[in-house]
């Protein structure tokens, strides 16, 4: 069994394309290369620009490969279907094109992989981590939601990507019976899931009792961790999932709530292979401390049994 780290633009607080203050694409694969790393996601679309002979450059430099690209958008309105494909077509026009990543024994899909993860919904948004408070979608909406998610995962596997849908704080899959309701619709031949420890926790879900719970649909995972103080003053403010990041509910790997032991003799129970992505959602313009913070996570994770 192989367990390899990677990271993401998350760290440097990478969101939100939109965002001004984003530090420059080439700033974070440098310093995902001097983090250690031999392979970062994409972020959210655009971020990285659409351009395979300037992104493999760029991360040939830095002794990088990518293991996933990001749809990170709005998978309920009809209106941004044709988006959705696009996008679909833009991420796996460009991830298929560059260098794969090696394939672990008992790894239950190659790299590189499409997180799929619903976002923009200020409903949702203003909810993470409520359960009991969050609006659901109706039974025509989810069904909607549904079928997006299913042509998206059909136009990426045209491409030979894997698709993987990522339960997201603040979206309309977040909660345990939202997540038991994907299990229940989509069909593991379409789309694995890619679980993520500290959205688990964040909302109200214990991540070694997921991670073993979904072990047969497991194909890709993201850890991070939550900083408990923060995380408990955040959930008693009504402001958006982000907003809570931005005041420092999640924090370097080792530094807060969650058991990385535990959830590493969860994953060696379930025989977990393949990638894991370090992630530390962050306001972007405190990004000058991303580097010292991933560096912190790598080593802590180093240091109780995980791989680079």
């Amino acid at each position: 069994m192989s367990m390899n780290i990677c990271g993401a633009p998350c760290c440097w607080g990478v969101d939100d394309v939109k965002n001004p203050y984003l530090p420059p694409w080439q700033r974070v694969l440098k310093e995902a290369g001097e983090a250690g790393y031999r392979a970062i996601e994409l972020g959210p679309y655009e971020y990285l620009p659409i351009h395979v002979e300037e992104v493999s450059a760029e991360l040939k430099k830095n002794g990088l490969s990518i293991v996933a690209g990001t749809i990170f958008d709005d998978l309920v309105d009809e209106a941004n279907y044709e988006n959705l494909l696009k996008q679909t077509d833009d991420i796996c026009s460009l991830i298929t094109k560059l260098p794969p990543l090696p394939v672990h024994e008992g790894q239950h899909y190659p790299a590189p992989y499409m997180t799929v993860m619903d976002w923009g919904h200020d409903e949702r948004d203003y909810a993470a981590g409520h359960s009991d408070q969050a609006p659901r979608l109706t039974d025509e909406q989810w069904s909607a939601m549904i079928r997006h998610i299913k042509g998206i995962c059909k136009r990426a596997a045209e491409y030979g990507v894997r698709p993987v849908i990522h339960p997201h704080a603040g979206g309309y899959i977040e909660f345990a019976d939202e997540i038991e309701a994907v299990l229940r619709d989509v069909p593991y031949e379409l789309a694995g899931l890619c679980l993520d420890t500290g959205h688990l926790y964040y909302s109200g879900m214990d991540p070694a009792t997921w991670l073993k719970k979904c072990a047969a649909r497991l194909d890709y995972v993201h850890f991070k961790d939550v900083e408990e103080k923060v995380y408990r003053e955040v959930l008693g403010m009504k402001i958006r999932f982000f907003e809570g990041c931005g005041q420092g509910a999640m924090c370097p790997i080792g530094k807060g709530t969650l058991d990385y032991p535990g959830i590493k003799e969860a994953l060696q129970e379930i025989g977990y292979s393949g990638y894991i992505t370090i992630e530390q959602e962050r306001d972007p313009r405190n990004s000058d401390t991303s580097l010292r913070d991933v560096k912190e996570s790598v080593t802590y994770l180093k240091n109780v049994g995980y791989k680079i």
